[in-house]
């Protein structure tokens, strides 16, 4: 006997496991508060969470300096920080 339940569980796990990675994933946006002070490895404190820069970290600042105040996005794959961006004032809250 063949159980029709389990196609329609597979594609909800699916569908919940990818609506999940896309949440974990997603850019987060915010004003700069602190900064590492020699350089641009080490613990950012951007729109109230803190980010911990590596070597690795790419920095953007197309949209101007990473400076306290500044708007930045911060794009994480899980807990790693892959790159910290400068963004117009209108993007951040």
């Amino acid at each position: 006997m063949k159980n029709s339940r389990i196609p329609a569980m597979t594609l909800a796990f699916s569908a919940l496991a990818f609506s999940l990675g896309a949440v974990a994933d997603d850019d987060f946006y915010g004003i700069v508060e602190s900064r590492p002070l020699d350089g641009d490895v080490g613990e950012w404190v951007i729109g109230g969470r803190t980010f911990t820069a590596t070597v690795a970290t790419e920095i953007d600042t197309d949209d101007g300096p990473l400076d306290v105040g500044a708007c930045a996005s911060v794009d994480t794959e899980g807990e790693r920080v892959e790159e910290i961006e400068s963004e117009p004032a209108g993007k951040c809250p």
